[in-house]
């Protein structure tokens, strides 16, 4: 079993927007790249969504790169969390102690961060992370992926940090993303959000795209 670390002492300086600071944080070396991944806790029906998750777990691994998530060890949560320990590499897990019903947490993990709240592990996941990547999911993994993008358009971030989209698919084709990319360029064309900064979140078709994201942060 992996460091466990149970309600995690933070402090955000009196900005409760801002990144968290732990006092756990620096144990990994400072030119680690880590990736939030954001996803569901359900495996959903289309078994596709799981070999990607596998793949994207693999390639983390192999290129180095540290996985941040919400720890559960269930659904496509568990499927990238588990194709990143399989490999080798390192893996984050956050997750709130009230939700141990509702998302089965992971046992084996390099890192099992318990917190208090849904406010507290998405501070932790953001400040842990240097870009971001959703997977197909629910309510919950849209809500990360637009708060982690609000963050970078209001300057919360430490750092700009990139939302990418992957379902598999090419940007413009069908696919479990491509309503909410038509959703995004039209908050552009309705002028709710400018062109600037619809860059933040973009759907991209490969994982080798996704590890890209990384060498621009």
């Amino acid at each position: 079993m992996g460091h466990r670390l149970s309600n995690a002492t933070a402090s955000t300086h009196g900005n409760r927007y801002g990144p968290v600071m732990l006092e756990h944080e620096g144990s990994l070396e400072p030119s680690t790249k880590s990736l939030g991944v954001f996803c569901g806790s359900r495996a959903g029906n289309d078994s596709s969504v799981l070999l990607l998750a596998n793949e994207l777990g693999e390639a983390l691994a192999d290129a180095g790169v540290n996985l941040v998530y919400g720890g559960a060890g269930i659904g496509v949560m568990g499927a990238v969390a588990d194709a990143v320990l399989a490999a080798g590499g390192h893996v984050i897990g956050v997750i709130p102690s009230r939700l141990f019903s509702h998302e089965v947490p992971h046992q084996n993990l390099s890192e099992h961060i318990e917190v208090t709240d849904m406010h507290a592990r998405k501070r932790i996941m953001y400040n842990r992370s240097d870009a971001f990547c959703a997977l197909p999911g629910g309510y919950g993994t849209l809500d990360e992926l637009f708060e982690a993008a609000t963050w970078t358009q209001l300057d919360l971030h430490s750092k700009p940090k990139p939302v990418a989209l992957l379902d598999g698919g090419a940007p413009g084709s069908p696919g479990f993303w491509s309503h909410l990319e038509m959703f995004l360029d039209t908050t552009v064309a309705q002028g709710f959000v400018k062109s600037d900064n619809r860059s933040i979140v973009s759907r991209v078709e490969t994982v080798a795209e996704v590890i890209a994201l990384l060498d621009r942060t």
